[in-house]
């Protein structure tokens, strides 16, 4: 049985696509079948592992999962693309109670033979995001080391709790303090913040403000194929061992 994971956050430009990426690229190194489902109609998740998105989803289509999953560069990486279609983007985000619960069981039926499957969830709390989060075991959340980091917190988190209140399954997995810079000191103070606030929910793992991170995705690549002797490629297999360890 797979262990799923929903890496969200209702803010953009917090590192989750690029965290989704790269946690599964290291996931998938550690030899686990690894599956990456890009929910988010930007489709970065997509492009940022070199492929391209599709035009018919087949969570809207209702054709199999497997039909539309693609190998990538990484072994063991297998990816779910994302569809910009419009029609498909608002079939997903805007589908009744019926439709989410055939999503939610076309998802999970996908799942089969993954020892992890990562959903890259849309900066919304819409129906995708709760979706995703509703057949996940596990949420991560990447928190960007700035001024506004603990904004809109408040109102994801009751999300979330009122999905674990339902489910009995998901639990918060941990948060991911991103593009981390231990010379400013705001990052500092973003730090402490949160890990007085979080506990012991805080990976100790820190992303870094690292260039390779930046650049990996024009390339189609984890950073840990770009620059795999980068210091965001380390952080990156750090974060997978506390992953793995947990």
């Amino acid at each position: 049985m797979s262990r799923t994971f929903s890496i969200a956050n209702q803010k953009g430009g917090v590192g989750k696509t690029t965290t989704a990426i790269n946690l599964a690229a290291a996931l998938a190194r550690s030899g686990a079948r690894t599956l990456l489902v890009d929910l988010d109609p930007q489709c970065n998740a997509t492009s940022g592992l070199g492929l391209i998105p599709i035009t018919d989803h087949p969570l809207a289509t209702g054709a199999p999962l497997r039909d539309a999953i693609n190998n990538t560069a990484v072994a063991g990486l297998d990816l779910l693309p994302g569809s910009r279609s419009y029609r498909d983007v608002a079939y997903l985000a805007q589908g009744d109670a019926v439709a989410a619960v055939t999503l939610e069981r076309q998802m999970s039926a996908g799942l089969a033979g993954y020892d992890y499957a990562l959903f890259d969830c849309p900066p919304s709390l819409g129906r995708l995001t709760e979706i995703a989060l509703s057949i996940s075991d596990e949420v991560l959340m990447p928190i960007q080391c700035e001024y506004f980091a603990m904004e809109g917190l408040t109102e994801m988190i009751q999300v979330i709790g009122r999905i674990i209140h339902q489910s009995r399954r998901l639990k918060f997995g941990g948060i991911v303090l991103t593009m981390y810079d231990p010379a400013l000191e705001l990052t500092g103070e973003v730090d402490a913040e949160v890990r007085e606030f979080f506990g012991d929910i805080v990976f100790q793992t820190v992303i870094p403000r690292d260039v390779a991170v930046s650049e990996a995705p024009s390339h189609g690549q984890s950073v840990l194929d770009y620059a795999p002797r980068s210091r965001g490629a380390r952080a990156y297999v750090e974060l997978c061992l506390e992953v793995l360890e947990t």
